[in-house]
């Protein structure tokens, strides 16, 4: 899939965190917006692996995020 930004981030909580308003207003206007995070979060003292799957994907359709994929790689 083709987008116009790629948000990048490490934890599946960093994108939000850090650009999330400024993501949601590049959707509003009409761009496609994708995000990656590079870890599962695993090292994380809040919540599981499984929730912060279930965390980002709810964040992802709150934003109106095209896509949202995880490298799966180490924390």
């Amino acid at each position: 899939m083709k987008v116009d930004i790629l948000a990048i981030g490490v934890h599946p909580d960093d994108v939000e965190l850090g650009c999330s308003g400024t993501l949601i207003n590049e959707v509003k206007s009409g761009k496609k917006v994708a995000i990656l995070d590079l870890t599962q979060g695993e090292l994380g003292t809040r919540g599981t692996v499984e929730t912060r799957y279930e965390e980002a994907a709810n964040a992802a359709m709150i934003m109106g995020v095209h896509a949202r994929e995880n490298l799966k790689m180490r924390d």
